[in-house]
């Protein structure tokens, strides 16, 4: 009987397979962008051309109906052609309408999020600022709606800091746009009158939604995290490492208004973590404090005599409902049209990457 003789590989096989499978997922993650791009372009030329012949032909709305029992027949397996989705693509066309918008932002963005872009904001800049941070976040479609739904154009970069004078730049400015003021908190159920470790238990309870709302890039440490100087034990609430920053985040909580001594209590912690956890190659600690209420002016005063990169920010239990909300009541009406576009929303998943999960 033959013995057989033992197959031997490259030493360099193993290296070569994960350069391979690297490209091939690449190569998938290109397809799948370049399809979804010429689906946009698509029904960007649809909408484009629906919008142009109602102005020039006087065409009604019948037509929609047509067209879209037309173009379902004909693509029987594709969900995108319902009346609601056509009149979608007319929306985004008088959203978007320059003619190269395969350059803009909102084409890389799946169709579904494009449609939460047109149903949920009106305006073309606040559009394009979620869809720029939807894009460079990964954000999933219930992400989007979340962020639209808490409104964090108007408390991105809005925290009290002293980062200008405490941090280089261009380290400075991109430190200042990750905080905002104030948080939300509302997700954890409790009333204003919770204390700071009631508030940091539920916060650690609900960590996926904790650090949606921080942002991307937080990645949790630890919490209650122990210090030791010259024989003390001190413990900081929160620890995080910002991979995007490159550095140590420092998030204290106080169940009361801000006061000048917290932000000497943070500095110090600031101080033991620069010398007992921080590394060489990473960048200085940043110190969050969340407070129930805040003076901006207070805080100013405060954090301009600190050594270290502070930021101040309130924190909201229950969310405050904007003054204009009772005289902004939706009447039923526009109650029963945007059911009508959730609906679309769920049922065209012909492009959607969010499926997978949230990215936030």
């Amino acid at each position: 009987m033959m013995s057989q003789k033992k197959v031997t590989f490259p030493t360099d096989y193993a290296d070569w397979l994960i350069d391979i499978k690297r490209r091939v997922v690449a190569a998938r993650q290109r397809a799948a962008l370049a399809a979804n791009a010429e689906l946009i372009q698509l029904y960007w030329q649809i909408g484009h051309e629906l919008v142009q012949r109602q102005k020039s032909a006087n065409w009604g709305d019948k037509v929609l109906d047509r067209l879209a029992s037309d173009l379902r027949e004909a693509f029987p397996e594709m969900k995108g052609f319902s009346r609601a989705n056509l009149k979608f693509m007319r929306a985004f066309a008088q959203a978007w309408p320059d003619a190269a918008i395969g350059q803009q932002v909102v084409s890389q963005l799946p169709w579904g999020h494009n449609v939460m872009l047109l149903t949920k904001l009106k305006d073309t800049a606040q559009r394009l600022y979620y869809a720029e941070r939807a894009l460079a976040g990964g954000w999933s479609r219930a992400t989007l709606e979340v962020q639209i739904r808490n409104r964090l154009h108007e408390r991105q970069g809005q925290a009290v800091t002293n980062f200008s004078a405490r941090l280089p730049a261009p380290h400075s400015e991109l430190a200042h746009e990750t905080l905002k003021d104030p948080y939300l908190f509302d997700f954890l159920g409790l009333g204003d009158d919770a204390h700071e470790r009631e508030i940091e238990n539920a916060l650690v309870r609900h960590i996926t939604k904790f650090l949606l709302e921080l942002g991307s890039g937080f990645a949790f440490i630890a919490r209650q995290y122990r210090l030791e100087v010259n024989g003390n034990e001190f413990f900081i609430d929160l620890l995080f490492y910002h991979t995007r920053l490159k550095c140590y985040v420092v998030v204290e909580l106080k169940a009361t208004a801000f006061k000048p001594e917290h932000a000497g209590q943070l500095n110090f912690y600031l101080t033991a973590v620069d010398r007992q956890v921080k590394a060489p190659d990473d960048k200085p600690t940043i110190g969050l404090l969340l407070c129930k209420t805040q003076d901006r002016l207070v805080a100013e005063y405060a954090l301009s005599g600190i050594d270290k990169p502070i930021g101040v920010a309130e924190y909201q239990l229950v969310r405050a409902l904007p003054e204009t909300f009772a005289t902004n009541l939706p009447t039923v009406e526009e109650l029963e049209s945007e059911l009508a576009e959730d609906a679309v929303i769920r049922d065209f998943q012909i492009t959607d990457a969010d499926d997978e999960g949230d990215k936030a």
